[in-house]
């Protein structure tokens, strides 16, 4: 009976592993709908902002607040798309580039579109503390071989 129940432990396992893996697929899929909709939706301000801007040069009228608006709802829905977008990042375990908004990998040291750092230096090894510790090291191995070879060098003692 161990050998069954160790394989019904081990099926559950999995199933709860895949099922919090679908879970998390699921979620990006969600979000990246989100996405597809915000970009419509910019699109479409953009394209209205452009027959507004067009008719308010062609004609006397003006559209300066219906102009403002608009520019201020696409900065909005943009904001918002940025936000999704460093969501379904951080999902998949990436991280946007400040300067280009250029997906890397989470360890990434420095992007890989424009190399703008992506990481602060306090989460990278400095040379320094490598050497440090590599020379603590050291010197307990010199200090045991200097030891050893002190006593092997030591003379015997004449018998008289």
């Amino acid at each position: 009976m161990g050998i069954l129940e160790d394989a019904i432990y081990n099926a559950k396992t999995a199933a709860g592993f895949v099922g919090k893996k679908a879970g998390k697929i699921v979620d990006v899929s969600k979000l990246t709908i989100t996405a597809a909709e915000l970009n419509s939706e910019i699109s479409k301000k953009c394209e209205i902002l452009g027959r507004v801007f067009y008719e308010s040069k062609t004609t006397e009228k003006s559209y300066d607040t219906a102009i403002s608006e608009l520019i201020e709802k696409i900065s909005e829905l943009r904001g918002q798309l940025d936000s999704v977008n460093e969501l379904i990042a951080e999902s998949k375990n990436k991280t946007k580039c400040p300067k280009c908004s250029m997906v890397n990998s989470k360890e990434a040291i420095f992007c890989a579109k424009c190399g703008e750092r992506l990481r602060n230096t306090e989460d990278i090894y400095e040379p320094d503390e490598i050497k440090d510790e590599n020379s603590e090291e050291s010197a307990d191995v010199n200090a045991q071989i200097d030891t050893e070879a002190d006593n092997s060098e030591a003379p015997a003692s004449p018998e008289e």
